[in-house]
């Protein structure tokens, strides 16, 4: 790597003590009302693509060759590459959400993974994308740090679930088989996250977490990357409930999510995607009396419609998380799918003078997780904590 810039969150900590803190909306809602074409993705780099520029061509030579790219390949959708296509357009999103109040922004780099990267054969530009997502809100958040100096504005570096899981296989047919491997995931996680310090990241956000042990491939290459530049990164952990069953999608509740990642220490903890406002308050009040960490939410504005859309108003979610906040709740808040600049000032007016969330101190009970959290308080009676694996009896 080169050299890595030792990051100074000591003013947003300082904030935090005093307010909640704003995270900003929606990049793909935004990006969505532009109404881009298949060219508007391509910009001048990538015009000819799967042909390519000298800079691009030696690197991306053995994924075009090993996926066999075709001539009528298609980049429409993949709205990361943008930071490269269309830097211009990305600067005025994250403009639009510090005007309408945010302290921290989220990078485009949702989908920056080789992973991720792989539905577009696109994957040998992964980092550059990181970094060049990572330097665009990096200096949209310094002008607006010099506009408003009593406000500085941070950059989260975003590291998505990718398109993955290690916990589920994908085939129904095949329960064991798994198409990737915690190794290979680690590895995407690491250079992601490579590229987002080199382009100037304060924390490190692994948000949308629908599988923990995807979080943990995260986590793992966060922490071996720490060590081996001898610099920590706050890193941010959200996880996402994905229906009203209130698990996620590997089968974890709120309160067993956090228990699988505290040992990562994070910066904060929290839920994001999937649910709107309204639904998610069960479960942010569970995390919020358990975390000894900072609570964040960025919510859906509501669940998308037959249309897709998402049809929670702007004055509807700032209602609804007004109220966590009047209850306590929150430390950090912001916006997922279908949330606005709108949305997003609306949140931050209904959550201005109110406290914090008090973060507690660690009560250290000694805590297991599975599908459902177990806390061996002294009122636990013997627990058995194994047993053998088939219900009608396993060879020794």
């Amino acid at each position: 790597m080169s050299t890595v810039r030792k990051p100074d969150i000591s003013r947003l900590q300082e904030a935090m003590r005093e307010r909640i803190v704003i995270l900003d909306g929606a990049m793909g809602t935004m990006i969505q009302r532009y109404e881009l074409g298949e060219a508007d993705y391509r910009g001048t780099r990538f015009r000819n693509y799967p042909e390519f520029e000298a800079e691009d061509a030696e690197a991306a030579q053995p994924w075009l060759e090993k996926n066999r790219v075709k001539p009528d390949a298609n980049l429409g959708g993949n709205n990361d590459i943008l930071n490269i296509t269309k830097p211009d357009l990305i600067a005025e999103i994250h403009r639009a959400f510090l005007d309408a109040g945010a302290d921290i922004i989220a990078t485009n780099t949702f989908n920056s993974t080789t992973i991720s990267q792989a539905d577009y054969h696109t994957e040998f530009a992964a980092r550059e994308l990181n970094r060049a997502g990572a330097e665009l809100a990096r200096r949209i958040a310094d002008e607006k740090t010099a506009e408003t100096p009593d406000k500085p504005r941070f950059v989260a570096g975003v590291l998505g679930p990718t398109n993955r899981t290690l916990s589920i296989s994908p085939d129904v047919n095949d329960p064991g088989y798994r198409n990737i491997t915690f190794e290979e995931l680690s590895a995407a996680y690491r250079e992601a996250a490579e590229g987002l310090i080199e382009g100037g990241a304060d924390l490190l956000l692994i948000e949308t977490i629908f599988d923990t042990l995807n979080a943990k491939a995260a986590i793992y290459a966060l922490k071996k990357l720490f060590a081996d530049i001898r610099t920590e990164y706050p890193i941010m952990i959200s996880g996402t409930i994905t229906d009203r069953s209130g698990r996620t999608l590997s089968g974890q509740t709120a309160e067993a999510f956090l228990y699988s990642v505290q040992h990562a220490r994070p910066f904060s903890v929290g839920l994001n995607c999937a649910l709107g406002a309204d639904d998610l308050h069960e479960h942010i009040a569970a995390l919020s009396e358990r975390a000894a960490y900072p609570i964040s939410t960025h919510p859906n504005a509501g669940l998308p419609n037959e249309l897709g859309e998402y049809d929670h108003s702007a004055e509807y979610m700032a209602k609804i998380l007004g109220g966590f906040a009047e209850e306590g709740l929150l430390n950090i808040v912001g916006g997922c799918c279908g949330t606005t600049p709108e949305h997003l000032a609306a949140i931050a007016t209904a959550v201005e003078g109110h406290a914090p969330r008090t973060v507690p101190e660690p009560d250290h009970v000694t805590v297991f997780s599975g599908l459902e959290p177990v806390r061996m308080t002294e009122d636990l009676r013997f627990m058995n904590i194994g047993e053998r694996t088939n219900v009608a009896g396993s060879r020794k």
